[in-house]
C-alpha cells in the first residue's frame, strides 16, 4: 500500500481490487477505526472535489524505467509503457469523465550531461505534456539514492520551472531484497531528507499499490496549488533578461568587445530569489556549478 506520510484521509478500494477504477471509500484516521460503512463514491467525484481540472497531466521521473513504466500502467490501467524509448512517452486515458494523461521520461540526465543536452531534455518533457504538468512523480530507490541522484532530479526540475518543487510527489520504493539494511535506515539518508524538504515533505513509501489513494494524493497536490499547472520557463527566457527583449538565437551576434581584451569576467547576481541566480549562474558558466 501507499503509506501516507502528510494527509489526513486514508483510502480502501472495494472488495479487495487493488486496480478497481470504479469505487472506492474515502475513510478519515478516527472513522477507519470504528466503521466500515462508509458511502460509496465515484473516482470522479473525489477527482473533481481534490483536482478542479479537466485532465490531470503527470511526469514520471527517475532512473528506473521500470518502475516508471510499473506506476505509469497502474495509473492508466493498461500496460501501455512497455519498451524503453529513446524520447518522452505521452499516453492519455480516461478514467470516468476524468482525463488522465502520464507522461514517461527514458531516462534521468546524469550530472555530466551538456546544458544543452539537458535543455533539450526538459523541452521535449515540456512538448510532451504541454500546455504543463500538475504533478511530477519522482520514483526513488531508497537504498541508491545519494547526492547525485538528488542533483539530478533537481537540476530537472529547477531547468523546468522555480514552481517544479510545489507540484511534485516523491514515490520511495520498498528496498531490494539484496540490499543490506532496513527501509527506515534508509530513510535517515542525509541525500533522500534533503529531497523530501524542498517537496514540502510530500512523499509515500510503496510496499503494495492502491490506485484510490495514489491518485488522491495526485488531485490533492493539484487542489494545493490551485489547479494550476507547471509552466516551462525556457532558458531563452532567461536570457532575454540579460540581451533585452530579443531572444539571443535570434540575434545577430557580431559585435566582439575588443577595446579592453580581458581573461576572464567576475559577474556579482544580486536578487531575492536564490533558484533564479542559481539558474542564472548555471547558465552563464555552462555547466551545474551552483546547486
Amino acid at each position: 500500500m501507499w503509506t501516507r506520510m502528510k494527509y489526513g484521509r486514508g483510502v480502501e478500494t472495494l472488495k479487495n481490487n487493488r486496480y478497481s477504477l470504479t469505487y472506492f471509500r474515502t475513510l478519515s484516521v478516527e472513522s477507519a477505526r470504528t466503521s466500515r460503512h462508509s458511502n460509496k463514491v465515484t473516482l470522479s467525484s473525489i477527482m473533481a472535489t481534490a483536482a478542479p481540472v479537466s485532465e490531470l497531466r503527470i511526469i514520471l521521473l527517475g532512473s528506473s524505467w521500470t518502475e516508471k513504466s510499473s506506476v505509469g500502467n497502474l495509473l492508466l490501467g493498461n500496460n501501455v509503457f512497455n519498451n524503453k524509448p529513446k524520447g518522452c512517452v505521452r499516453t492519455g486515458g480516461t478514467l470516468e469523465d476524468k482525463k488522465l494523461v502520464v507522461i514517461n521520461t527514458p531516462y534521468l540526465p546524469p550530472l555530466d550531461t551538456s546544458q544543452n543536452d539537458l535543455t533539450e531534455f526538459i523541452k521535449d518533457c515540456a512538448k510532451h505534456s504541454a500546455p504543463g504538468p500538475h504533478v511530477f512523480l519522482l520514483l526513488v530507490q531508497p537504498e541508491n539514492f545519494t547526492e547525485e541522484h538528488k542533483l539530478r532530479l533537481c537540476r530537472v526540475l529547477q531547468g523546468y520551472s522555480d514552481r517544479s518543487f510545489d507540484h511534485s510527489l516523491i514515490l520511495i520504493s520498498a528496498p531490494r531484497e539484496d540490499s543490506s539494511g532496513c527501509g527506515e535506515d534508509f530513510m535517515k539518508s542525509p541525500a533522500l531528507n534533503e529531497m523530501i524538504k524542498k517537496c514540502k515533505c510530500r512523499y509515500l513509501k510503496r510496499s503494495n499499490v492502491e490506485l484510490p489513494e495514489l491518485l488522491t494524493h495526485l488531485g490533492e497536490i493539484t487542489k494545493d496549488n490551485n489547479g494550476e499547472h507547471v509552466s516551462y520557463e525556457a532558458f531563452e527566457d532567461t536570457t532575454q533578461t540579460i540581451a533585452g527583449e530579443q531572444n539571443p538565437k535570434q540575434k545577430d551576434a557580431k559585435t566582439p568587445i575588443t577595446d579592453n581584451v580581458v581573461s576572464s569576467y567576475r559577474i556579482v547576481l544580486l536578487g531575492k530569489s536564490e533558484e533564479k541566480k542559481i539558474k542564472l549562474g548555471n547558465l552563464i558558466n555552462g555547466y551545474q556549478g551552483f546547486h
